[in-house]
């Protein structure tokens, strides 16, 4: 226990030290950008091949892929009813934000440290499920509700789905998996090695992205929000909890899994559809303070447990 507790002290270090370095002028939250662009099509692979190459295929591991599409469905209908009378421009915001969840980002560097390559191999699915829901349904969702929009693309929504290298790499292993073949050795000692960085620089981008504008006209619309997602999320986590406590890292991936800070995707989606980016942007900062405290809470709940 008092390891688990050493590395969210040392993460929170790091996300610090990248927010301070923004703040004195070292790194610019511009540079974040290229920071993002190597921990997803580099670091984040590598880690993802090295600890899906021993991984043994089991029922427990391919549900998540399901458990995470219907809970970003669920969550989308959760979303529609909370905000179905609301403004059309606040509705579809709320509800493009509501079902997808920042996993490769935010929970690997902490799944990580807490539970180890089991850990990343559970996350790992369950974020495969989770970008059918982020790049298909939010982006759908957003598009749909978005006014003076009235055509929908089915290619726009499936296109960056199949650019993206995490999730293509998560199909690449999987395969591999279930043709029980193997990477060469030197491509796995080649890829540990880039792995090692993945942790430090995913929460030293986490701390580039802080931000902590705030206009209190927007207080009533992201109170409410966060009580959907977090309530919502919650219930539904203690619920699976429960229900799969023969399958302890299966609840434990459930349970962390639906309080995850809100897609950083959805930036780019309020951006494409002229919602109010600013919001958008505040509400993804401030369920990544809200997610780090209940994780580091839920983490010690399940270790005494």
């Amino acid at each position: 226990m008092e390891g688990f507790q050493q590395q969210f002290i040392i993460s929170i270090c790091i996300i610090l030290l990248g927010y301070c370095l923004k703040r004195i002028k070292i790194l610019k939250e511009s540079d974040g950008q290229t920071i993002a662009r190597i921990v997803f099509n580099i670091t984040l692979p590598a880690l993802v091949i090295v600890t899906f190459d021993q991984m043994e295929m089991t029922l427990s591991l391919v549900s998540l892929i399901f458990i995470a599409i219907l809970f970003g469905v669920a969550f989308a209908v959760i979303g529609y009813f909370s905000f179905r009378n609301a403004e059309p421009g606040v509705k579809g915001m709320a509800i493009m934000l509501v079902p997808g969840v920042n996993v490769g980002l935010f929970a690997f560097p902490l799944v990580e440290a807490i539970w180890g390559s089991e850990g990343i191999q559970h996350f790992g699915m369950f974020d495969v499920g989770n970008a059918v829901i982020v790049f298909g349904l939010c982006y759908f969702l957003a598009g749909y509700f978005a006014k003076g929009t009235s055509t929908f693309y089915l290619r726009e929504a499936i296109g960056p789905l199949f650019r993206s290298v995490p999730f293509l790499t998560y199909m690449f292993v999987v395969a591999l998996n279930i043709f029980d073949l193997h990477l060469p050795g030197f491509v796995l000692d080649t890829a540990e090695i880039i792995s090692v960085a993945n942790m430090p620089m995913a929460l030293l981008l986490l701390g580039l992205y802080l931000n902590f504008s705030l206009e209190t006209s927007w207080l009533p619309f992201i109170g409410k929000y966060l009580m959907v997602k977090y309530g919502a999320g919650l219930i539904l986590g203690f619920t699976l909890f429960w229900l799969f406590s023969d399958y302890p890292m299966l609840a434990n991936t459930a349970l962390i899994g639906f309080i995850l800070p809100s897609s950083t995707t959805a930036v780019v989606y309020a951006i494409r559809y002229k919602y109010q980016t600013q919001i958008v942007g505040t509400i993804v900062n401030i369920t990544i303070i809200i997610s780090f405290i209940l994780i580091w809470v839920l983490a010690s709940f399940v270790a005494y447990h």
